[in-house]
């Protein structure tokens, strides 16, 4: 799936990206590193793989997030 990186904190290594609907999701250290990536800026288009949240969160969450090619 793709997404385009809406935010992003180095120091954290989480942020949230945008799905082309619009939609917001968040994604976690786990997931960016996942991808192999060093940095993210907003508005680069990304692939993502989404997953079920876990605990008591609702809702989709990103578990991988890496750069798109074609």
């Amino acid at each position: 799936m793709q997404a385009t990186a809406y935010t992003y904190d180095p120091q954290t290594r989480a942020g949230s990206v945008l799905l082309d609907d619009g939609t917001p999701v968040p994604f976690d250290a786990a997931a960016f590193d996942a991808g192999g990536l060093r940095l993210l800026r907003p508005g680069q288009r990304v692939r993502i793989e989404l997953g079920e949240a876990q605990g008591g969160d609702t809702g989709r969450r990103v578990t991988l997030v890496t750069l798109q090619t074609f």
